[in-house]
């Protein structure tokens, strides 16, 4: 039998499916743009050309300086030779034509030939001070929507062409243009490349705000814990950019983010940097004291007064059972019931207007706990432990932080009215496991804890002086020193 011997067959490489490049005409934009009231169409009949562009996008002074006065009473040959100025960028992507007009700029139609000129004003509030972030001293500017406007404050600031700038967008319909800032030869360019990816890999149809974002390219988006620095403060994020971190704006959001971060970081303020060192210090051991005490102080009366009688000093014990003697319900639900309370006059004192906001968190809270005590609703010390605790949340920078850590507080006095003080050690440790195994940007978000950096303590939990911090923090995985000023 004669064997058949198979032939090589040739295999044609897969075509690349590329997009139909439809060139720019008059009617396709109007077309595309139909039953826009906004849109205004304007025709020079002796100059042959026609001008689209969305009236309040543009502004009256930059529409008279490129279009109106230089193509009103000229010819069409006068026409084509104004049409080489630089500022008319021809377009031969339709695409890009409705995309322009989209962004502001004015399509000009002329002689089967698109060009756009940009005439955007954009509108918005001049740059002020953060609401949020407010500190005493240092810069008292903040960011606002504008996008140029943020990044022409971190130019200003980091007079440096190692800064380098990463464009890109997000949303299928919102189009929202997001800018990556990092600094050359300092950052580890693995972020870079990894931040990038996850916004280039985000399918959503709109993206508006930073917040937004971020929940789009966390580590663990079921985490309560915030994981990327969200500042107003520009000079936070310069300081984040030169440490080797990578910062990101959005269009349109007066905040920006930097990472990667680490949970320490939600516990520091520009501020602290502002003011000698030993103060410094001092505030952040503060601000870790009142993280405490707002985890778990509540949640320590509930398990006292449910278990542990034994723990109060005998000269309390009388006047704590005198006032819980008329209240009707156990500890736990008498905590969560005024916890809950403190919430709502919070949360009515930030939706408020400011003047009516502040009167009603300082004169609600006094009449409500006042008024609870006095009808046996709960005991003098419950109030004096709720207040402090939430003082206490107050003293941390971060609202997204002291957001998370008030909401845990719930659970803590829950197991600590089942359990005890067994229940806040299981608590605490639930927590503490947690964080454990939190990433952020694939680096730990205990850092300098888990993995152990001596060195990052000195600009953890205290605020060393300028001339020990002589190298960068270590999750930025970068060696480099920083230049500081010799020790006299």
């Amino acid at each position: 039998m004669q064997l058949l011997q198979e032939q090589p067959v040739a295999v044609a490489p897969p075509v690349e499916q590329t997009e139909e490049v439809i060139p720019p005409s008059l009617d396709h934009t109007l077309d595309q743009f139909t039953d826009c009231a906004d849109l205004v169409h304007r025709s020079f009949p002796k100059a042959n050309l026609d001008v689209v562009y969305f009236a309040f996008l543009v502004g009256n002074d930059e529409f008279l300086r490129d279009i109106a006065m230089p193509f009103s009473d000229v010819t069409e040959s006068e026409a084509a030779l104004r049409l080489t100025q630089s500022q008319y960028m021809p377009v031969n992507n339709s695409k890009d034509c409705i995309k322009g007009i989209l962004n502001g700029k004015a399509a000009i139609f002329f002689q089967d030939v698109a060009f756009l000129v940009d005439i955007s004003h954009p509108i918005g509030r001049s740059i002020a001070q953060s609401e949020t972030e407010t500190v005493i001293t240092g810069p008292h500017d903040g960011f606002v929507e504008n996008l140029v406007h943020n990044l022409s404050v971190v130019r200003r600031r980091i007079k440096s062409s190692h800064v380098k700038t990463v464009t890109l967008e997000v949303g299928e319909v919102s189009k929202t243009i997001v800018v990556l800032v990092y600094m050359e030869d300092i950052v580890d360019m693995s972020f870079v490349q990894m931040l990038r990816d996850r916004i280039q890999q985000i399918e959503v149809d709109s993206v508006f705000e930073t917040n937004q974002l971020v929940q789009l390219i966390d580590d663990n988006p079921n985490s309560l814990f915030p994981q990327f620095m969200t500042t107003e403060r520009p000079d936070a994020i310069c300081s984040k950019i030169v440490a080797g971190r990578v910062a990101c704006f959005v269009e349109g959001s007066p905040s920006a983010f930097s990472c990667p971060t680490s949970f320490f970081e939600f516990f520091s303020s520009p501020d602290d940097y502002y003011q000698r060192w030993q103060l410094g210090t001092a505030l952040r051991i503060l601000r870790i004291i009142g993280f405490l005490i707002t985890m778990i102080f509540t949640a320590l009366y509930v398990s006292v007064t449910t278990f542990h009688y034994e723990m109060i000093p005998h000269t309390m014990l009388l006047n704590l059972t005198e006032s819980r003697s008329k209240v009707p319900f156990p500890p736990l639900v008498e905590a969560i019931m005024m916890e809950t309370t403190i919430e709502l006059l919070r949360e009515a004192g930030a939706r408020l207007p400011s003047k009516i906001g502040q009167t009603i968190g300082i004169v609600g809270g006094i009449v409500i706990g006042q008024a609870a005590v006095q009808a046996g609703f709960t005991s003098n010390i419950l109030i004096i432990a709720v207040a402090l605790s939430a003082i206490a949340s107050f003293v941390i920078p971060s609202y997204l932080m002291s957001a998370s850590i008030r909401l845990i507080r719930f659970g803590i006095i829950f197991l600590a009215g089942i359990l005890g003080n067994f229940g806040i050690i299981v608590g605490v440790g639930l927590v503490v496991i947690h964080l454990s195994g939190i990433t952020n940007m694939g680096t730990s978000y205990l850092t300098p804890i888990a993995p152990i950096s001596t060195y990052d303590w000195l600009d953890t939990f205290a605020r060393g002086p300028f001339w020990s911090l002589r190298k960068r923090p270590s999750q930025a995985r970068t060696n480099n020193e920083v230049k500081s000023r010799p020790r006299k």
